[in-house]
């Protein structure tokens, strides 16, 4: 078994119900307006980002889920960390023509950590 990384993703509704639809094993092809994918390094950025982003948009449904996963530690490692705002905000940019690849290299299930709603 290799050795991996546990990496986080907010997300919405839609976004959600697209990887539900993939047995909790992949993320969905970016939009045609997102050129990379982005999962985050800490929890606690990804619980900012869907609290305090994506249960304030509607498209999202007004809800925002922290998911966890485990990417192998040896393919994710091509990406390097960067820095989005104050050190908390650490991120993995993926280009959206390698999230196919990127998702391959899943192991296990993504899975729901954390839901937030709008209140």
């Amino acid at each position: 078994m290799p050795t991996t990384t546990t990496l986080w993703r907010p997300v919405g509704q839609p976004e959600l119900d697209l990887i539900e639809a993939s047995g909790w094993s992949a993320f969905p092809p970016r939009l045609d307006w997102q050129p990379i994918f982005y999962p985050v390094m800490n929890e606690a950025y990804a619980t900012r980002i869907a609290r305090e982003w994506n249960t304030k948009d509607d498209e999202n449904g007004n809800v925002g889920y922290v998911l966890r996963f485990e990417v192998d530690t040896e393919f994710v490692s091509r990406y390097p960390v960067q820095i989005a705002g104050d050190a908390e905000c650490q991120e993995l940019w993926v280009p959206a023509e390698e999230l196919d690849e990127f998702n391959g290299h899943i192991i296990g299930e993504i899975e729901i950590a954390s839901e937030w709603r709008d209140s």
